[in-house]
């Protein structure tokens, strides 16, 4: 499996790059910040995308998606954060930065299944942090965008967030499997275990 991430940028945004074993093929999670930066890692690794898929509708996770896609990939986005491309004020953003929108967005929901560049990942939606924060789950590993970091979690107190919501989604967290290997939106990887014994937010629900 090809997976690396480009963190080096003002936020510090994780965009997971993903490929699977033997895979030309490969996946953009998240691209907030410059897309030639992108490219780039993919050409040195051998890997050409076939897709962008955003965890949720914020600047820092999909501020580079229009450049990166151009009209050829496809943008993967929950029909609940899809206003966010477009205007972001009407979307619940406040002060948010228009992102611009990719030529083809297209949305998805809770439970679809994209079998893209080796992988099937499910859709999991994990409302809270925004109204459609979604995890992208495989059998070995789930990109939860801004929902669960390494010993915290994601915040809800911007406009359109829902503690309510927040609260279900960590719970449906905890039913992953302990094995299943935690690729955040934010800061190092992790695994369900580690999160499950030892991130306080999530202890607090157990």
């Amino acid at each position: 499996m090809y997976l690396e991430a480009f963190s080096d940028n003002p936020y510090a945004t994780n965009c997971w790059l993903l490929a699977g074993q033997g895979s030309e093929e490969a996946i953009v999670v998240d691209p907030g910040f410059s897309a030639d930066r992108v490219r780039s890692l993919l050409r040195a690794a051998g890997k050409r995308p076939v897709a962008v898929l955003a965890t949720h509708g914020h600047y820092d996770h999909v501020g580079a998606g229009a450049e990166l896609c151009g009209a050829e990939l496809p943008f993967y986005i929950h029909k609940e954060d899809e206003l966010a491309l477009s205007d972001p004020e009407a979307w619940g953003a406040g002060g948010a930065f228009a992102v611009g929108r990719p030529a083809d967005v297209r949305t998805i929901s809770d439970g679809d299944v994209l079998s893209l560049a080796g992988f099937d990942l499910e859709v999991v939606h994990t409302p809270g942090h925004t109204p459609g924060s979604v995890c992208f789950r495989t059998e070995d590993l789930v990109f939860t965008g801004d929902l669960v970091f390494r010993g915290t979690v994601g915040r809800y107190d911007f406009p359109n967030s829902s503690p309510k919501a927040m609260s279900r989604s960590l719970r449906r967290f905890l039913t992953f499997p302990d094995e299943l290997e935690v690729y955040p939106g934010h800061q190092l990887p992790t695994t369900v275990a580690i999160e499950r014994a030892t991130n306080p937010y999530l202890q607090a629900l157990a």
